[in-house]
């Protein structure tokens, strides 16, 4: 697996929702920049998915195995907070408020628990009531 690559994808990706997140419906470049960000998780999953989703199951098997493993986009955020750029120029973003896949969880008494796939660097959260609480995986 190349991680420079995953890494690259995953964080177009991110960049794209996040430019469409700066957007209103009404505004000229919206579907465009949608059909943009769809071509790019098509070619994510192509490339990823089977990757992303065994690791995903480990943590199903793990966290809430009477769940089912989605594709590793619907674990992306639909929303993210840019944060100043690392020292080789990427941009990293974070996640405030509930985000990701709501997972059945029972050890965790019918709290709400979701996934999340974050990129720089590429991993799955695991976010409790709305804060992150355990970095679950991490690619290597």
């Amino acid at each position: 697996m190349e991680l420079s690559a995953l890494e690259k994808s995953l964080g177009e990706i991110v960049e794209k929702k996040y430019a469409l997140s700066q957007l209103t419906y009404s505004d000229t470049d919206y579907d465009t920049i949608e059909d943009e960000l769809h071509d790019l998780e098509d070619a994510f999953n192509e490339t990823y998915g089977e990757y992303l989703e065994d690791a995903f199951q480990r943590i199903y098997d793990d966290l809430c195995p009477d769940n089912d493993v989605l594709l590793p986009t619907a674990y992306i955020a639909d929303q993210y907070i840019a944060l100043q750029p690392d020292a080789k120029g990427r941009v990293g973003y974070e996640v405030k408020g509930v985000a990701g896949v709501p997972v059945e969880a029972d050890d965790f008494g019918g709290k709400d628990v979701r996934l999340l796939l974050l990129p720089y660097p590429t991993r799955i959260m695991v976010q409790l009531e709305g804060n992150m609480v355990h970095e679950a995986w991490r690619a290597k």
